[in-house]
């Protein structure tokens, strides 16, 4: 019997725009693959439209809150609707920047010195020494990062704003030189190494990852053996400190610069990595060999409660 999969996309965070895309490149391969495919775009309604629905699987393509911050997850637990990505603990703990890097760091995976401010605190002086960057504590795409330089004679004061919509409380880390990398985690097994340069040769924001032709991905990327091996070991260690299912993403920065200190450390896990055009993901999956449409039909065989 043909499965009947809803795919989960739009939403009510920052990221809507970027999960319609996700979801619509899913829904299009599931259709392809032979799924009966439902697209909902989430609202406040969703457990009510679910439970009328009843979809063998939901595809999860949301992006930041309510999608994948464990809240849509319970919500698909309670309605015993098998479901992609990571359960509702994981979502919760890797949406979370700060308790993720106490997990990650615990668990032995190398993170940048860091520390959780007040918003307005950040803004009145520098709590680390300049270059540092200022995130969000549970925001996507690069929303509301703020990178301050190592010449700026005051801290960011975009934070004092009265619009400021990306929470009271901030993770402030030191910057990191170097290389942007990642690596793909899908199942148990760490895929290959990518990186990522923006086009116009600033830092990797949001037009530099949705934009066409915003980035440049190097895959394999141009590391030393033993290097690219520690990059997929410790992806693969974030994703099982973190208790992720199915696939996420861990982005790394390496300080290879002349004079650089070496330094290789996580910025974060993505526990729903972009499913787009240009989404680094279904880059690495097929790199390996898997199309679009193996990977998205992987993923909904892969899908289940308690996970």
């Amino acid at each position: 019997m043909t499965k009947h999969v809803a795919v989960l996309m739009g939403g009510l965070s920052a990221e809507r725009e970027v999960s319609l895309r996700s979801g619509e490149a899913c829904a299009k391969a599931l259709e392809a693959e032979g799924f009966n495919v439902t697209r909902l775009d989430v609202d406040r309604q969703i457990g009510e439209r679910l439970a009328a629905l009843r979809p063998d699987v939901a595809f999860n393509a949301l992006h930041g809150r309510y999608g994948e911050d464990g809240v849509i997850q319970g919500i698909l637990e309670m309605l015993a609707i098998p479901y992609t990505h990571s359960g509702v603990l994981a979502s919760a703990l890797a949406m979370r920047k700060d308790r993720a890097r106490d997990v990650l760091r615990a668990a032995g995976v190398p993170v940048a010195k860091g520390l959780t401010v007040d918003r307005l605190e950040a803004a009145k002086r520098h709590v680390l020494p300049p270059p540092y960057v200022v995130k969000p504590l549970s925001e996507g795409s690069s929303f509301g990062v703020i990178i301050v330089r190592a010449d700026q004679a005051h801290p960011p004061q975009e934070l004092t704003r009265a619009d400021w919509s990306y929470g009271e409380k901030l993770l402030i880390e030191s910057f990191v030189a170097g290389r942007e990398l990642t690596c793909a985690v899908i199942g148990d097994k760490a895929y290959g190494v990518v990186e990522i340069r923006a086009a116009d040769g600033g830092w990797y924001d949001y037009d530099a990852k949705y934009a066409p032709g915003g980035s440049i991905h190097i895959l394999p990327a141009n590391l030393k053996e033993f290097v690219y091996q520690n990059v997929q070991e410790l992806a693969l260690v974030a994703h099982r400190a973190l208790g992720c299912r199915g696939v996420s993403r861990t982005d790394f920065r390496y300080d290879d610069s002349p004079g650089g200190t070496g330094e290789l450390v996580v910025l974060e896990v993505n526990s729903q990595p972009g499913m787009t055009e240009t989404s680094l993901v279904p880059e690495i999956a097929a790199f390996a060999g898997m199309s679009f449409g193996e990977l998205v039909r992987w993923m909904v065989e892969d899908a289940s409660c308690d996970r």
